[in-house]
């Protein structure tokens, strides 16, 4: 196991999935050749170069650094995104809906960009302290320091926590409505796509599969889910209640 202080400076990619163009860590481990000629590969490519110009050896893309078919590497993997965002030098966000070529304001490009609907993408905005946006074809728009007015009037999501202000400052009512309007493929990933925002673990569930393909079920594990992610937050929110009785008396 690899701490903290042994894990070299990296950088991270932040996006939204392609429907088929996604390269994978499958296809790089099966046909790597093959792999470099797909829709998908683009912005792994930026990713390097741009994590080279700022003079890091490495970088992590999720679609081909997590082997989806393990479902233990998977549920680490979406226990630790937070962490492995905030502890990333520089977080590289890829608008594929934003080419610089048709911009007139960068404003209101950003302002219609799916990435901002995702409810991944809302800790991928948060955690890093260095957030660079780049267009679809790679040209860099600002940063979030620069941007965090325009982020502010995009995603509801105070400056202080952009700024990097520890998130249990915020309240849980706080922090639920800044992923009130954002969206997830899966249903279960409304609940697990906020557990680096509320500091929680939770073993994953996902309803998908031969052997549970009914309604009822994807309901059921889905409310499950988010019954124990809310089921924590309100445990946390009355010891941090009581806590601070104790301390005010």
């Amino acid at each position: 196991m690899l701490y903290q202080s042994s894990i070299p400076a990296y950088a991270i990619l932040s996006h939204t999935w392609g429907r088929d163009e996604e390269v994978t860590f499958k296809d790089i481990q099966d046909h790597p050749e093959q792999a470099k000629s797909e829709a998908g590969y683009r912005k792994i490519e930026l990713s390097g170069k741009q994590a080279a110009c700022d003079g890091l050896e490495y970088f992590w893309v999720d679609t081909r650094c997590i082997d989806k078919s393990n479902n233990a590497e998977l549920a680490e993997a979406i226990n630790s995104m937070f962490r492995w965002y905030r502890n990333a030098a520089k977080c590289y966000v890829y608008l594929a809906d934003v080419a610089m070529g048709s911009l007139d304001n960068v404003d209101k490009a950003l302002q219609k960009s799916r990435w901002f609907t995702r409810g991944w993408t809302l800790q991928e905005l948060i955690a890093p302290g260095s957030v660079e946006f780049f267009s679809s074809d790679d040209k860099r728009l600002d940063d979030k320091k620069s941007l965090e007015q325009q982020l502010f009037n995009i995603t509801g999501v105070a400056l202080e926590a952009l700024r990097g202000d520890p998130l249990d400052s915020f309240s849980v009512e706080q922090r639920m409505a800044w992923a009130e309007k954002r969206t997830t493929k899966k249903e279960e990933d409304k609940a697990y796509s906020l557990l680096g925002i509320f500091n929680v673990f939770m073993p994953l569930i996902y309803s998908e599969g031969t052997e549970m393909n009914s309604i009822d079920l994807r309901k059921k594990s889905r409310n499950t889910q988010l019954r124990l992610l809310l089921t924590k937050l309100s445990k946390r929110s009355r010891l941090s209640w009581k806590r601070t009785q104790e301390d005010a008396s």
